[in-house]
């Protein structure tokens, strides 16, 4: 666990960067103009919101850890 979070933390931006542009996607297509795409719409809206909480928990987790290690001297 402590490999994933110290060595992958562009993982966590990479999942937030997705669920921002999914979300956003997802929210455009909810336009009036875009009846016909609404079921897509949700199911962006959906991940793209799961996407960004994914990555907004993965660098909570990764500063969390980060700070402790600080404090505790890198045990």
């Amino acid at each position: 666990m402590n490999t994933l979070i110290r060595d992958y933390p562009h993982i966590h931006l990479a999942l937030g960067l997705i669920g921002n542009t999914l979300f956003l996607i997802g929210s455009v297509l909810f336009f009036k103009r875009f009846d016909a795409w609404y079921h897509i719409a949700v199911w962006l809206f959906v991940l793209g919101s799961a996407g960004m909480l994914i990555g907004a928990i993965g660098k909570a987790v990764t500063d969390i850890v980060n700070a402790r290690e600080k404090r505790t001297g890198g045990e």
